[in-house]
């Protein structure tokens, strides 16, 4: 009876294609192949956009359960990964815009230490710039605070980001453009 029951270790996954025609045929264990081999890149895609350990971990675990649960509508010929960013990005977008607080506390950078010599309204009038900006970066539509964060906390190429988002380096480069004008006039209409 045991030689009757396919099992995945009888069977030679080597390529994404092979694992997620077996998923869509009904064997869901061979969605682990896919999920370990993507696992890393994912969780380190959300922690760019999100800026956050815990919320990387459990929105990039989000996003495979979604992509597992409509697996079925998966074109096969197509890069998983490429769809796959689709949904993990969406769901980071709409984290960042749907948190209320809008903390930089996990960016590493030397001058996120605060000096504690530091006189207080100097810190105060930093800290309502932050909030500030992260409110005017909040207000713009999704296509032009996905590129921001990409390119200006990422800190992708714009080869990188092309690839991601599938469109060519042009068009990124003239989104990014528009995108920071877009934030520039929202973060002065703040301040």
């Amino acid at each position: 009876m045991q030689d009757n029951i396919s099992t995945l270790e009888n069977v030679n996954i080597q390529e994404d294609r092979d694992a997620l025609s077996l998923c869509i045929n009904g064997q869901k264990e061979a969605y682990g192949f896919i999920v370990k081999k993507y696992m890393r890149r994912a969780y380190f895609t959300a922690l760019g956009l999100v800026k956050n350990h815990d919320d990387a971990v459990e929105l990039s675990q989000d996003a495979f359960i979604r992509a597992y649960r409509t697996i079925s509508r998966f074109d096969l010929q197509k890069n998983f990964f490429t769809w796959y960013y689709k949904i993990l990005r969406n769901l980071c977008l709409n984290h960042l815009r749907n948190s209320s607080a809008r903390k930089l506390e996990n960016i590493d950078s030397i001058n996120d230490i605060v000096d504690l010599k530091q006189d207080p309204s100097i810190i105060a009038e930093r800290n309502d710039l932050t909030e500030k900006l992260w409110t005017a970066l909040s207000i713009l539509n999704v296509e032009e605070r996905e590129i921001i964060i990409l390119k200006d906390l990422e800190e992708c190429s714009y080869k990188e980001i092309a690839e991601r988002l599938e469109i060519q380096i042009g068009t990124v480069m003239s989104r990014l453009f528009n995108a920071r004008k877009h934030l520039k006039e929202k973060f002065e209409r703040l301040i």
